[in-house]
């Protein structure tokens, strides 16, 4: 639907497999599908913004793009000794990706106004400036 103009977001309810590396599987995750996702949607868009917000840092999403500008990866995670221990602050991507993943890593308390106070300025900076096409 979002390649071909009839649906403007789309959203998976059931979490996603963004563990799931090209050579391995990880954290129950066998296949990436939202990688595949993604490879299909830069088939008609020459920007693709990815936001991941599970509690855990969307490592396999994050490592299929670290090296192009073509997909921004942006993830609000639990950060620490916890799974599956990627995603600091400093990993901003390499090569022609350097800059395009943005890692926001949290402790655990956050309530749900502390957390739109990060998120909507956040995105809302990240929309402005990369401005996707999906």
């Amino acid at each position: 639907k979002l390649n071909k103009g009839t649906s403007d977001i789309a959203i998976n309810w059931a979490g996603g497999l963004h563990h799931a590396k090209k050579s391995e599987a990880s954290g129950f995750c066998y296949a990436n599908d939202i990688v595949l996702a993604i490879l299909e949607l830069l088939k008609h868009h020459r920007r693709v913004l990815y936001i991941d917000i599970d509690i855990h840092h969307g490592d396999g999403v994050e490592e299929a793009f670290y090296t192009t500008d073509r997909v921004l990866t942006v993830s609000f995670h639990k950060f620490g000794e916890y799974f599956p221990g990627t995603g600091d602050v400093k990993d901003v991507g390499a090569n022609a990706g350097k800059y395009y993943s943005v890692n926001f890593p949290l402790k655990d308390g956050i309530d749900d106004a502390s957390y739109a106070s990060i998120f909507k300025p956040v995105i809302g900076q990240i929309m402005q400036m990369y401005q996707p096409g999906a």
